[in-house]
């Protein structure tokens, strides 16, 4: 267990010629989380959400690219395997802040830094981008993918969420979007908070908001996740796997039993 903002003594991944050879030509999937300064518990977040896909037999890498979250290894310019720090048996953590300005092009895409990120990390099946929208907008270009929105219950986060859709939506024509929502489960305004984003987004962008979940800040730390946040990370999967296949999306449920879970490590 640690927490999540910690600092730590580094611990750098294999950076050997035939660990990269041996994943080479494997695809890692990318789920992007769009930052909310308005939300207290983005840490929780991070760890709900890699724990869950950790449970499901995936090696995650977290890339935290947010303008709060921590700057990154002063050796990032030169070496990001050695940036990147192994926090669980599955789950990887790379601090990133200011990062993909530093790969932007002439086109004013940052694609390449995911691309450099997944070179210096082979071994990692799921990158989950934690990042500003804006940065989102350079970092997502030219990928078919949902990306999740963070919220809580209270209105300067939400106007946040749907501003954050609403640059997307303009940059990149992102027109679905699924909310994350960092609140206790006994709070009285949840449906309307989601209602109300989800009109927002229809009336005013023509997007949809198709999914949402909650995630519990004060929750116990071997408490399993809320099942629709399982649910919501498996079709996040499958619209991942979908678009690379060039095939439609079909309904999927999530199969992670609540024993499959991993003790949580970003608190």
């Amino acid at each position: 267990m640690r927490d999540f903002y910690a600092s730590s003594q580094r611990m750098p991944l294999d950076q050997a010629d035939g660990l990269r050879r041996l994943f080479a030509g494997r695809r890692s999937q990318v789920l992007a989380l769009a930052a909310n300064p308005h939300v207290a518990f983005s840490g929780i977040v991070l760890d709900r959400v890699a724990s869950v896909l950790a449970g499901s037999g995936r090696q995650v890498l977290v890339i935290d690219a947010a303008s709060s979250s921590p700057l990154p290894n002063e050796l990032a310019g030169v070496d990001l395997a050695a940036c990147i720090e192994r926090i669980a048996p599955r789950v990887s953590y790379l601090p990133a802040r200011g990062l993909p300005l530093a790969y932007v092009d002439t086109r004013g895409s940052a694609a390449g830094f995911i691309s450099a990120v997944q070179q210096a990390a082979p071994h990692a099946e799921v990158v989950l981008l934690h990042a500003d929208a804006a940065d989102l907008a350079r970092l997502l270009k030219h990928r078919e993918l949902r990306v999740m929105l963070l919220g809580a219950d209270h209105p300067e986060s939400i106007k946040h969420a749907y501003a954050s859709a609403k640059l997307l939506a303009r940059r990149l024509e992102l027109m679905s979007y699924d909310l994350l929502l960092v609140a206790p489960p006994h709070s009285p305004r949840l449906a309307a908070i989601t209602q109300s984003l989800a009109d927002c987004l229809d009336s005013f962008l023509g997007a949809a908001l198709l999914a949402s979940a909650l995630v519990d800040p004060a929750a116990d730390l071997q408490s399993p996740p809320d099942a629709a946040l399982s649910q919501l990370l498996a079709a996040q999967l499958l619209l991942d796997e979908s678009a690379a296949q060039g095939l439609p999306l079909a309904p999927q449920r999530a199969t992670a039993t609540a024993q499959d879970q991993p003790r949580p490590v970003f608190r």
